[in-house]
């Protein structure tokens, strides 16, 4: 994940737009922020993304604990993956819903497609983010308010990186096996095996 700042980016909490939220001013437990991802290094990077924009973070890796620590200390704000390695993020969904029902929720997913998208606006999301998710792009989508979709990104992946960081991902949900990365992909095993042994694009 990227975390990269626009030039003309706003201050931390600063309402862009009519309808925005703000964090200026708020108690640490309405800027609390819950994220539930089981991918270790892309929590904490965008944990420290967040706390350096304002947010108060706590950081879960599971269904079982997201639940937990939705429970145990409500927040005002969460972002998190739809598949998790103990179950379904939608779970925890539902969990924040219970213990703060005007908690703001964005998914992340990396198997982005219609049918999931409806089922997180379903249970509460506020906005859907396929992964990669810029850290910008989670903010814009915490803050945006209930009267507008969150603008585009100012400095959004490029579409050659955003297919690299997918097809990574499911090389290592593939421990790593080309073949079955290829299956999955639909792809030809000799034209991953070239995609793989190249860098990452700019993004």
């Amino acid at each position: 994940m990227t975390d990269t700042i626009a030039a003309r980016r706003e201050a931390p909490g600063a309402a862009a737009r009519d309808g925005a939220i703000s964090l200026e001013g708020r108690s640490e437990a309405d800027r609390r922020l819950l994220i539930v991802d089981d991918d270790a290094p892309l929590c904490q990077r965008l944990a420290r993304a967040m706390e350096k924009r304002g947010f108060s973070v706590e950081t879960a890796e599971s269904v079982g604990s997201g639940v937990d620590a939705a429970q145990r200390r409500p927040p005002a704000f969460a972002v998190v993956d739809l598949r998790l390695a103990d179950g379904s993020g939608l779970e925890v969904v539902s969990a924040l819903r219970q213990a703060r029902p005007g908690v703001r929720i964005v998914m992340l997913t990396g198997y982005g497609n219609i049918a999931t998208a409806v089922a997180a606006v379903k249970a509460g999301a506020v906005d859907y983010l396929p992964k990669p998710a810029d850290a910008d792009a989670v903010e814009r989508a915490l803050l945006a308010g209930d009267s507008a979709l969150p603008p585009p990104p100012a400095d959004p992946m490029s579409a050659d990186r955003v297919r690299w960081e997918h097809i990574q991902r499911v090389f290592e949900q593939c421990e790593r096996n080309v073949s079955e990365t290829a299956r999955r992909l639909k792809m030809h095993r000799r034209t991953l095996q070239r995609m793989l042994s190249k860098h990452a694009p700019r993004s």
